[in-house]
């Protein structure tokens, strides 16, 4: 397993749209393996393959604090949104930074595993928030754009001020 490289804002390629995987396989299957290693080394909760510049829709995700309950998204798609939750998130890509986002607090997906099998799941809460924030990644989206203007700007002025 490698550790790869996260990208982080203001870099470009963090808004782009990640291609369908159309073919699961060593390749596939070493990338995932790399991004748990690379998650779970930054002390996260989710990475999108975007995230460490591989433009593929794959998510991993394990919000268990024992690292045992690993998630493998690929060419996630959400089929139903139910209520509303607001939750503070944080991002690998934009280190040290967090904000409340209200998100859908369930939701129903589908996705491909790593066998290439369609499954269908229903998340909620913290789990919920993840998908989204993940899925958000893989269509170019960061968490921060879902913030008002001028949190945005704030958030952009504090990050340009570090850089």
């Amino acid at each position: 397993m490698s550790i790869l490289k996260i990208l982080y804002y203001p870099n470009r390629k963090l808004k782009q749209k990640a291609n369908l995987v159309s073919n699961i396989d060593h390749n596939i299957n070493k990338i995932i393996n790399d991004m748990f290693e690379t998650m779970y080394l930054a002390k996260g909760i989710g990475l999108a393959a975007t995230q460490v510049n591989i433009n593929k829709c794959i998510i991993v995700i394990d919000i268990s604090k024992k690292h045992n309950q690993q998630l493998i998204l690929i060419n996630p798609k959400i089929i139903k949104r139910i209520g509303k939750i607001i939750m503070e998130e944080g991002c690998l890509s934009i280190p040290n930074i967090s904000a409340p986002v209200i998100r859908s607090e369930k939701i129903i997906l589908q996705s491909l595993d790593c066998y290439g099998r369609l499954f269908e799941l229903q998340a909620e809460s913290l789990l919920s928030v993840c998908i989204q924030h993940e899925i958000d990644h893989l269509n170019g989206l960061l968490f921060i754009d879902r913030l008002s203007l001028s949190k945005q700007n704030y958030i952009k002025n504090i990050i340009d001020h570090n850089l």
